[in-house]
C-alpha cells in the first residue's frame, strides 16, 4: 500500500491487490484472446486444402502445380477479402462502440462484443457458401470493433497508476495466446477431412462465451461511472477495485476529468482542436505504425509464407505454433518490464531487432529462393529464427504498446472518441496489409520485407522525435504533466488547458 499524494507529485494513490481486481483484468483479457485467435485461425485456415477445394477451387488447382510461382500461388482478391473483411467491418464498428462506451458504459459494450463474436463463429461455422461465409467475418467484425475499443480502455481505467502497464499489456498477452491456440486448432484438425476448416472457425465462439461470462462478472470503471452521473457507485466501485477505503485524492482527480468532460457536448468535435491533436497524432500514428512492422502478415499468414519457403502442410503449421510461443513468451516479458524502463526503451530497441530480421529474411528470400523449388531445410530453418526474433521483438514493444499508449493518453473528455479513430486506424491498415499482403508478396517477392525494414526504421525516428514516455504517470493528469512539458507537444497546448489544469 502506497500513500495518497498529489496528481502533480507522480506518487501513486493509494491501492493494494485484492482477488476481485485481478479477476476483472483476466476476464476483460478475454476479448484480445477472442481477437488472437482470429487472427492466428485465418492463415491456417486459408491453407486448408478442404477450405480451398470448397470455397477457392482454383486456387486449390494452382496449388497443385508443381512449376506454380512460389510467390504468387495464393495471390487471390477474394481469398485475402475472407482475412480482410473482418477489419473493414471492425474500422466501421469502433465507432458505434465508442458511442456506446459513452452511453452505456464500458462492462456493456463488453458484453455486446462477445454476443457478436459468437453470432460471427456460428454462421462462419455452418457457412455453406462464400457470401455466409464472409457475413460471419463481418460480424466478428462487429465484436472485434467493440472489444478492441472497450477492453483497453477498462483496463487502463481500473489499473492503479504503478500497474497501468503492465495491466493493459494483458489485452495484448491474451491476443498472443489466442494465436497460439488457433495455430494449435489449426494443426490439429488439419487432418480432419473434409470439415476441419469449420471446427476451427467454430470454436472462435469459446473465447467470446469466456468474455460474455466475465461480462457478468466485471464491475463498470469509476470514471464511466462518475461521468454519467453515478458518483456514488463510482466511489464504491473505486474503494472495491483499490482495496482501500481512503480513495479521496484519486476520486477527486477522476471527478475533475468528469467535470471537464461534461463541459464538452461534442467530443469529436473537441478531438480536432489543435489543443487535441498531440494525443489523436501519437494514438493514431502508433496504431498504424503497428501494422507496418510487418507483423499481421506475418501472423495472418504465417502457414503460407513457411510454405513458400519449402515446409510441407503440416510442417508449416508446426512452425507457425513455434513463433506464437515465442509470442506469448515475449509478451508476458513486456507485463514484467514496462512499467520499469517504460516504453520509449521497449520501442526503440525493437526497432533494431525487427529492421534487422527483416532485411536479413528479405535477404536470404532474395538470393536463395527462387520462383519454384524451395529453400533447403537450413535455410528454411533459418527464415524460422529469424521470424521468431522478429515477432519475439514485436511482442514486447509494438504489440502492447500499440493499445497500451492511446488508451492511456487522451483526456477524459475525449477518451472514447479519441481511442475510437486509434482502433478504426489500427482497424484500416490491418485491413490494407491483410487485403494486400499476398499480391505484394506475388510483385514484390522478397522485396516485401525491404518494404517493412523501411517503415520500421521510420517508426525508431518517430519515437526518438515525437514519442513522450507515459510510465508512472496518472491517466487523469496527461495533458499537465506530458503534453505540456515535450518539446514538440507543448506549442500545441493552448491557455485554456492550462487553466483546467491549474486547479489542481
Amino acid at each position: 500500500m502506497t500513500s495518497a499524494e498529489p496528481s502533480g507529485s507522480g506518487q501513486p494513490y493509494r491501492s493494494k491487490m485484492t482477488v476481485y481486481v485481478v479477476a476483472c483484468w483476466i476476464f476483460a483479457a478475454f476479448g484480445g484472446l477472442m481477437f488472437g485467435y482470429d487472427i492466428g485461425i485465418s492463415g491456417g485456415v486459408t491453407s486448408m486444402d478442404d477450405f480451398l477445394k470448397k470455397f477457392f477451387p482454383a486456387i486449390y488447382e494452382r496449388k497443385l502445380h508443381a512449376k506454380e510461382n512460389n510467390y504468387c500461388k495464393y495471390d487471390d482478391q477474394l481469398l485475402q477479402l475472407f482475412t480482410s473483411s473482418l477489419y473493414l467491418a471492425a474500422l466501421v464498428a469502433s465507432f458505434g462502440a465508442s458511442k456506446a462506451c459513452n452511453v452505456l458504459g464500458r462492462k456493456p459494450t463488453i458484453g455486446l462484443a462477445s454476443i457478436l463474436f459468437i453470432l460471427g463463429a456460428i454462421v462462419s461455422g455452418i457457412a455453406p457458401n462464400k457470401a455466409l461465409l464472409i457475413i460471419g467475418r463481418i460480424l466478428f467484425g462487429f465484436g472485434v470493433g467493440f472489444g478492441n475499443e472497450s477492453v483497453p480502455l477498462f483496463l487502463s481505467e481500473v489499473a492503479p497508476m504503478q500497474h497501468r502497464g503492465a495491466v493493459n499489456i494483458l489485452f495484448q498477452l491474451f491476443v498472443t495466446i489466442g494465436i497460439l491456440i488457433a495455430n494449435l486448432v489449426n494443426y490439429a484438425v488439419s487432418s480432419i477431412h473434409p470439415n476441419g476448416w469449420r471446427i476451427a472457425l467454430g470454436l472462435a465462439g469459446v473465447p467470446a462465451i469466456f468474455l460474455f461470462i466475465g461480462s457478468l462478472i466485471i464491475t463498470e470503471t469509476p470514471s464511466s461511472l462518475i461521468e454519467r452521473g453515478k458518483e456514488f457507485e463510482g466511489k464504491e466501485v473505486l474503494r472495491k477495485i483499490r482495496g482501500v477505503d481512503d480513495v479521496e485524492s484519486e476520486l477527486e482527480m477522476i471527478k475533475l476529468a468528469c467535470e471537464i468532460a461534461r463541459q464538452v457536448k461534442h467530443p469529436y468535435k473537441k478531438l480536432f482542436k489543435r489543443a487535441s491533436m498531440p494525443p489523436l497524432i501519437i494514438g493514431i500514428s502508433v496504431q498504424v505504425f503497428q501494422q507496418f512492422t510487418g507483423i499481421n502478415a506475418i501472423m495472418f499468414y504465417a502457414p503460407v509464407l513457411f510454405q513458400t519457403v519449402g515446409f510441407k502442410s503440416d510442417g508449416s503449421l508446426l512452425s507457425a505454433i513455434i513463433t506464437g510461443v515465442v509470442n506469448v513468451l515475449s509478451t508476458i516479458v513486456s507485463i514484467v518490464v514496462v512499467d520499469r524502463i517504460g516504453r520509449r526503451k521497449l520501442l526503440l530497441q525493437a526497432c533494431v531487432q525487427m529492421f534487422i530480421s527483416m532485411v536479413a529474411i528479405g535477404s536470404i528470400l532474395l538470393i536463395h529462393l527462387k520462383p519454384s523449388g524451395s529453400l533447403d531445410k537450413g535455410l528454411a530453418a533459418v527464415v524460422v529464427v529469424l521470424v521468431c526474433l522478429f515477432v519475439m521483438s514485436f511482442a514486447w514493444s509494438w504489440g502492447p504498446m500499440g493499445w497500451l499508449i492511446p488508451s492511456e493518453t487522451f483526456p477524459l473528455e475525449t477518451r472514447t472518441a479519441g481511442f475510437a479513430f486509434a482502433v478504426s486506424a489500427n482497424m484500416l491498415f490491418t485491413f490494407i496489409i491483410a487485403q494486400a499482403f499476398l499480391s505484394m508478396l506475388c510483385n514484390m517477392r522478397a522485396y516485401i520485407f525491404f518494404f517493412f525494414a523501411v517503415w520500421i526504421l521510420i517508426m525508431g525516428l518517430f519515437v526518438v522525435f515525437l514519442l513522450p514516455e507515459t510510465k508512472g504517470v496518472p491517466i487523469d493528469t496527461m495533458t499537465e504533466r506530458v503534453w505540456k512539458k515535450h518539446p514538440v507537444w507543448r506549442k500545441f497546448m493552448g491557455k485554456e488547458i492550462v487553466k483546467n489544469y491549474e486547479m489542481t
